[in-house]
């Protein structure tokens, strides 16, 4: 992959050439996103706000798929609708809880059968 070095690449490089080798990711809201900036890896309270940011360092290269699973106790298939949900409806598409998500992919007749089984 190629990329264009700006005037404040240079500075970086004369300055720390380690820093250099670190991805320069944007977060959701047009600001930098480096690995500090992330949410603690003991996160319980999943706001919009955290879960584009996990999704945007991981697609900016700043964490990998397994390490943001990891460290969040994510699963893939979780954190891939996060992704689905930015591409689909921008961030208030993350607004979705997990249990609203799987509510759609029921069967509303079923669960209909299940209510009227379990009180009838």
């Amino acid at each position: 992959m190629h990329r264009e070095l700006h005037d404040s690449d240079q500075k970086t490089m004369s300055a720390d050439p380690y820093k250099r080798l670190l991805p320069r990711v944007i977060g959701p809201h047009g600001e930098p996103l480096t690995e500090s900036d992330l949410p603690p890896p003991d996160t319980e309270r999943w706001v919009i706000r955290r879960k584009a940011q996990v999704v945007a360092a991981v697609r900016g290269g700043l964490i990998s798929l397994d390490e943001a699973c990891r460290r969040y106790r994510l699963s893939v298939e979780e954190f891939l609708s996060w992704q689905r949900a930015i591409d689909a409806h921008g961030l208030p598409g993350l607004r979705t809880t997990r249990i609203q998500h799987y509510r759609e992919d029921a069967d509303p007749a079923a669960d209909n059968d299940d209510y009227n089984t379990a009180y009838a």
